[in-house]
């Protein structure tokens, strides 16, 4: 039986560390679902006047609202929306009733209505304040001359449409854009892949464990 003590604890070890590791996970399922839940309410909280001081860290989603005038010159970010397919995000520049120029994020659009006329003119608005993390190792670099985006690079879109550096993603616009989409703020984007992670470290726990079973009744069979 003394052969059997070495896989016996090498199992037992290694499915412990295994349902450890899927344990921790959902742990963080937990603290991960808390934490969207919190983006949530600050997201569906009550707009306040566009703030003049901006702290990306602290105003992170904080609903805002304002109005002015929709300028000309637009940028195009591609993206894909799901049930809807390939198109635009329309990025504008928008001038603040107190003299602010800043950049608005309108929605989307189709692919081929990248060319039809945009509304410019007063506008009322609510959204939420962003700073995008669009860009990953495969993302190209933006085609600026094109207009072609691929990301929503806030400080190089603020120096061609000489804005400040900061994205307003409307939630409401008045007049509504025809044609285009909203694309308000919302925590769909945010991964949260905890759960999957747990299913995988304890189903390697009990595959472990099997495999451990299986070792062991060789080693049996063989003392027979």
């Amino acid at each position: 039986m003394k052969r059997l003590i070495a896989p016996l604890l090498i199992g037992l070890v290694g499915a412990a560390i295994l349902v450890a590791l899927g344990t921790w996970q959902v742990q963080r399922l937990t603290w991960k679902q808390g934490v969207l839940n919190e983006i949530e309410q600050v997201i569906a909280s009550d707009p306040i006047p566009l703030p003049r001081v901006i702290a990306p860290t602290e105003q992170r989603y904080m609903p805002v609202q304002a109005s002015g005038t929709l300028n000309e010159g637009a940028l195009f970010v591609l993206v894909s929306i799901k049930s809807r397919g390939p198109g635009w995000r329309v990025i504008s520049p928008l001038t603040t009733d107190e003299g602010r120029r800043v950049l608005l994020d309108r929605g989307f659009v189709p692919t081929d209505k990248k060319s039809a006329p945009l509304y410019t003119g007063p506008i009322e608005m609510t959204g939420n304040l962003l700073w995008p993390d669009d860009r990953n190792s495969s993302t190209p670099e933006n085609d600026v001359a094109g207009n072609i985006w691929f990301a929503r690079d806030i400080q190089q879109m603020a120096e061609t449409l000489d804005t400040e550096p900061l994205l307003i993603v409307a939630r409401s616009l008045s007049p509504a854009d025809k044609g285009m989409t909203l694309l308000p703020v919302d925590i769909s984007g945010i991964p949260n892949d905890h759960l999957q992670y747990a299913i995988t470290w304890f189903s390697l726990a009990g595959i472990w464990l099997i495999m451990t079973g299986v070792w062991l009744r060789r080693l049996l069979k063989k003392g027979d």
